[in-house]
């Protein structure tokens, strides 16, 4: 499609001092701009898709995908009990479904938890070790503490309440239930100690801060739920169609039966970082536009410097076919060139984010990422061939698109009109 010359006389054209009609400083202007364009494109998707997955990870990582609750028994008053009496033989129903990797019976309450004569309100989450052992976050956490495999001797607690109330593993801390022992006056708090065996961190700042986790059978007794659980928590292999398995879960929980999944519980958080995500995208690829326009200015230049020249080339026998060939390869060049580079500088970020990050950090003086408020313990970036792939065909179609224009004007230039005042 392009002749040997073509790429000849375009290259020529576009090394050319500008004493000599040719248009270098804004040629290296034009793929400058490309290229922090794409890498600023593919930064941010980077950091997007790390951040969703990095959320969603957190998220799935260390809560069910979805729990089986039901209504229970209806106390005289005619309010339902919530439990699950026969939560053994729905776990097994439960895991006996296609797709379902584990279900586990627990025992939900909240508490508040007191140590060094600090005080702090957290959720337990009764479970059994074997189970506890199952949650891929608290399995393997960022870090920790202690032994998961002591659980059944105590309680393992998120990083965030031990650093609350200033212990650490082999320390004790005390549970203060308001639901407690039940005598003839009525219902008095019930205060337990505990020893914490396991200090964990998922990397999420409301699981760290709150959750504590306690054996079943104990959870049973310190909660009154004595042969009952409140809730089966089920993990399924593919977390994004957990809705698939609905019709399956509410057939194995039996009559009463509701479901309560993860999307559940973070969809405002899901729907808010999409609608984000596509607010950045339009935005860059506007960025991009605009990093593109500087290739139609500088032909618009290198045209109008080399109308002589293409007079000549004209008169030579060239066809309007071959001068908009040339000129469409000096600005297809740079664009070709501008976001290799900035491919290259995405990727290299992508990769190096937490260097890079640290950098950054020590420079501002520390405290530029806060957990607290964004849920997760680090800047993420995760590089996906989509994404690289998007920014490519965006400059790159962009590129070629702006090109035409100033090359199809030096294609319909009249040869006399250039030679005229020569």
């Amino acid at each position: 499609m392009f002749r040997r010359f073509e790429w000849m006389i375009a290259w020529r054209y576009l090394r050319a001092r500008r004493s000599e009609g040719g248009i270098s400083v804004m040629t290296w202007i034009s793929l400058i701009g490309i290229a922090l364009a794409v890498f600023a494109l593919i930064a941010t998707l980077a950091v997007r898709s790390g951040f969703r997955f990095e959320f969603v990870d957190t998220i799935i990582g260390a809560n069910p995908h979805v729990q089986v609750l039901n209504y229970g028994e209806v106390l005289p008053n005619g309010q339902p009990t919530r439990t699950i009496a026969e939560f053994d033989a729905v776990a097994e129903r439960v895991a006996a479904i296609p797709g379902v990797l584990r279900a586990a019976p627990v025992i939900e309450g909240q508490v508040m938890a007191s140590a060094t004569g600090r005080n702090a309100g957290v959720q337990v989450v009764g479970i059994r070790a074997e189970d506890l052992g199952r949650i891929p976050r608290i399995a393997d956490p960022e870090e920790s503490q202690g032994s998961i495999d002591a659980f059944d001797e105590g309680i393992a607690i998120g990083s965030g309440v031990a650093r609350s109330l200033g212990v650490g593993a082999g320390d004790t801390i005390r549970l203060i239930s308001p639901d407690g022992v039940r005598t003839a006056f009525g219902t008095s708090p019930r205060v337990k100690a505990y020893p914490v065996t396991f200090v964990f961190q998922v990397g999420r700042f409301d699981i760290d801060s709150t959750r504590v986790y306690m054996p079943f059978d104990e959870a049973q007794i310190y909660f009154n739920r004595a042969g009952v659980a409140d809730a089966v928590q089920v993990a399924v292999a593919d977390p994004e169609t957990v809705d698939d398995f609905a019709t399956d879960l509410i057939a194995a929980g039996g009559e009463g039966t509701y479901l309560w999944t993860w999307q559940n519980a973070s969809g405002a958080f899901l729907r808010a970082l999409q609608m984000e995500d596509n607010i950045m995208f339009v935005i860059l690829s506007i960025l991009v536009l605009i990093a593109t326009l500087n290739i139609t200015s500088g032909l618009v230049m290198l045209v109008k410097n080399k109308g002589r020249d293409i007079g000549i080339l004209r008169t030579m026998g060239l066809t309007q076919g071959t001068i908009l060939r040339v000129f469409f390869i000096c600005g297809a060049s740079i664009g070709v060139f501008g976001t290799v580079i900035g491919v290259v500088l995405g990727c290299l970020f992508a990769i190096y984010i937490d260097p890079i990050f640290n950098a950054v950090n020590a420079l501002a003086g520390g405290g530029v990422w806060d957990p607290s408020v964004r849920y997760i313990s680090a800047l993420p970036a995760r590089l996906e061939l989509g994404d690289v792939l998007t920014a490519v065909a965006l400059s790159l179609t962009l590129s070629f698109v702006v090109t035409i224009f100033p090359a199809r004007r030096a294609a319909r230039m009249n040869p006399v009109e250039a030679l005229r005042y020569e």
